[in-house]
């Protein structure tokens, strides 16, 4: 296990060096566009940048070269001539939208959260950009790499390259897809031996250890910061979370696996947009702008990748847009949202009480073609239902395989009753509700 010093100094430069990529040069780069920029800078480089993504979308990738568009001096009004893009018209498209060889491309998928997973491509150098953009986000909660931090992740088979990766950045990576009180007690106690100052993972899950931290009784395990992903930390997750680990600078970022950093918390609890990485607009049912203190549909427009332009992605997720004049007491210039809405993902439980978030069925259903949507449904402590919708390519004999891949990662054998739909409904968002918990407790 390194200090940052011998990481940023000496091991990534000689990663960089024989990959060819510019992971180090990138988040310099991000750390100054973070902390030195000021407003009209912003403003101007998220200009400039739609503006050739635009310029190149046009002349050279098949699918915008037909939309007969036409550009002008002003991208933040010609980006309102491109189609909205659904991962559906996405799909649809493919050939047309990526023009590079995709062997030579790193392939990201979205983790399925919304029932449908999404697959974008991008090159090397992009997707370590993307990286480094996110760890200049991370930073804000006062983490360095090479610092010690305990992480939840959903790939608990890390392998070589990883495991090697987790030991040289002072990684102790842990399994968000079995989480029981014995197991998580025995995970924050490990991190309090290594001396783990940060903690990190999706939101969900931090609440987990949170909340059992709490009811065990663990005192003086306090972390500096913690840095949450991937689904919505709630304002009950927060005050857990500040509760169990000693009031710790919480970084709630918001982002996708499909490349976007779009913002992330300060220590007030703003919202900062990253805009040189990501143009976002908020827009109502009929495509318009919202105002101010109105909720929006989220889509975004990736500005640092032209190898497969992300041109209005549509997110389904929905956000509050704040008063362009608002300033935040961080000081940092970025423009701000006022607010995130997402659901409040249930987690079911089995019989014993171990908790299961919706990472877990994601991580399972990524691998069975068979199964088109899912929706996993709790109406008694003992059971839970799944509803799903058949691909194409279903054979019975796939439900038998997810269930037994359901109880190796549970570690636990329980009733799973499974439900053949034609439609399943949707959210006010627009995403399907994963995980539906009828019987979960609820703050008042």
């Amino acid at each position: 296990m390194f200090n940052n010093f011998f990481i940023e100094k000496l091991l990534l430069p000689i990663a960089d060096f024989f990959s060819g990529t510019t992971f180090i040069k990138d988040l310099d780069y991000w750390r100054n566009v973070v902390g030195k920029m000021d407003a009209d800078e912003l403003h101007e480089l998220q200009k400039q940048r739609l503006k050739a993504l635009l310029l190149h979308s046009t002349q050279t990738i098949p699918f915008y070269q037909k939309q007969n568009i036409h550009l002008t001096d002003n991208p933040f009004e010609d980006v309102k001539q491109f189609p909205i893009m659904y991962k559906s018209l996405m799909k649809e498209n493919l050939h047309e939208l990526l023009i590079y060889d995709k062997t030579k491309m790193v392939s990201e998928k979205s983790s399925g959260s919304s029932g449908i997973q999404g697959e974008v491509f991008m090159t090397l150098n992009e997707n370590r950009n993307y990286q480094a953009a996110q760890t200049s986000l991370w930073e804000w909660s006062g983490y360095k790499l090479g610092k010690p931090f305990l992480q939840t992740g959903i790939t608990p088979n890390r392998g070589v390259v990883k495991s090697v990766k987790d030991f040289l950045f002072n990684t102790h990576y842990v399994n968000a897809y079995n989480l029981n009180n014995e197991q998580i007690i025995k995970d924050l106690q490990i991190a309090k031996s290594k001396g783990c100052a940060y903690f990190g993972g999706y939101a969900s899950s931090l609440n987990v250890y949170a909340e059992t931290a709490l009811q065990a009784g663990i005192i003086h395990l306090n972390f500096k910061g913690v840095i949450s992903w991937g689904d919505k930390l709630f304002e009950h997750y927060k005050k857990n979370i500040a509760k169990a680990f000693g009031n710790p600078v919480i970084t709630e970022l918001y982002g996708t696996t499909e490349g976007f950093v779009i913002s992330a918390t300060c220590k007030y609890g703003n919202y900062h947009q990253l805009t040189p990485q990501t143009y976002v607009e908020l827009l109502d049912k009929n495509g318009n702008e919202v105002k101010p203190g109105e909720i929006g549909y989220v889509v975004v427009t990736r500005l640092d990748a032209v190898s497969f332009p992300l041109i209005r992605y549509y997110l389904g997720d929905l956000a509050i847009k704040a008063n362009e004049a608002e300033k935040c007491n961080c000081g940092r210039a970025f423009p701000m949202l006022e607010k995130i809405i997402g659901r409040d993902t249930d987690i079911v439980h089995t019989p014993s009480g171990r908790a299961l978030i919706v990472h877990f069925f994601t991580g399972i259903f990524e691998h069975f073609d068979e199964i088109k949507q899912f929706r996993v449904i709790q109406k008694v402590k003992t059971e839970i239902e799944i509803e799903f919708i058949p691909s194409a390519t279903f054979k019975s004999s796939a439900l038998e395989r997810v269930t037994n891949k359901i109880y190796e990662r549970a570690k636990e054998a329980f009733p799973v009753r499974f439900s053949e739909v034609s439609i399943i409904p949707s959210t006010a968002s627009g995403k399907p509700q994963i995980i539906q918990n009828l019987i979960a407790e609820k703050l008042v």
